[in-house]
Formats: C-alpha cells, structure tokens, sequence
C-alpha cells in the first residue's frame, strides 16, 4: 500500500486486528521511507452504496469522505475520533439499502453529532445546510437550544 503521507510505494503492516465485530480488519502500517504510522481498514465489499447527489449525478459510498467531514466539524473538540471512525466505517453496513441520498447521509451524520457535541453539530450543519445568512445561523442555534 502507498504511503498517504510521503507516497512511497511500499509499507509494512506493523499491527493486524479484527474491527467493527469482526466485520473488517484494522491495519496499522508503517511507511519504510518517512517512518510515519497509518491505519487502513480491510472489508468485504459486496454491492457498493450509492449516494445520489443533489445534481442527480450517483457515485459510490466512501466513508473516507463522510470521516473527513466529521474530522473538520469536530476539530478542537473533545470528541473521542474512534467513534468518528467506527461511525463513517460502519455507515454503509447499517444503511441496509443499495442508494441514499445526500441529502440522508448529511441527516445521520448530524443525528450522530448532536448528543456528542453541540458544537459539532453546529459546524456540520452550517455546511450541511449551506447556511447563507446570520440569521439562519442563529435560526439553527435556537433550534437547538429548544431540544
């Protein structure tokens, strides 16, 4: 496996162990060129999910990108990244469906946030719902707060 950090082409597995009950395995490898640690996950993929998007264009499920999403949202925040992972790893197996729409993975995600970090919740949605005035912002806040 490539290096996601210096892009060598060869790594080593340091660490092998079953992930997600044993749904997948989880990796650690280490890169012989820069000496820097990673982790992959391994699983079995059967069918992929599709996520339709708002422009009516499908492209395949990646929980890479719903993690980066959840990482940027919970920046210096007291959330635990373990369950930012076991979250967007596990997101497909428990959607049970072939095809979810944008608009529904951005629904769960926030749904997922809201107990863990208000905050979080709130830097999400403001993406999520392309807040576009202050006032919606606050809207959302309120909203919130009501809960």
């Amino acid at each position: 496996m490539r290096c996601p950090y210096c892009s060598a082409p060869d790594t080593r597995v340091v660490n092998s162990r079953p992930s997600d009950e044993g749904g997948a395995i989880r990796r650690r490898r280490e890169c012989g060129a820069c000496g820097r640690r990673f982790t992959t996950y391994e699983r079995a993929q059967l069918e992929p999910l599709m996520v339709l998007k708002r422009d009516g264009s499908r492209e395949a499920f990646n929980p890479d990108k719903l993690l980066r999403g959840l990482l940027l949202a919970t920046e210096k925040r007291p959330v635990a990244q373990e369950a930012l992972r076991t979250f967007a790893n596990s997101f497909e197996d428990e959607t049970g469906a072939h095809e979810i729409s944008s608009e529904e993975v951005g629904r769960r995600a926030m749904a997922f946030l809201k107990p863990l970090d208000e905050v979080a919740y709130i830097r999400f949605a403001s993406v999520y719902r392309e807040f576009d005035s202050l006032e919606r912002f606050i809207e959302e806040i309120r909203g919130l707060k009501d809960t």
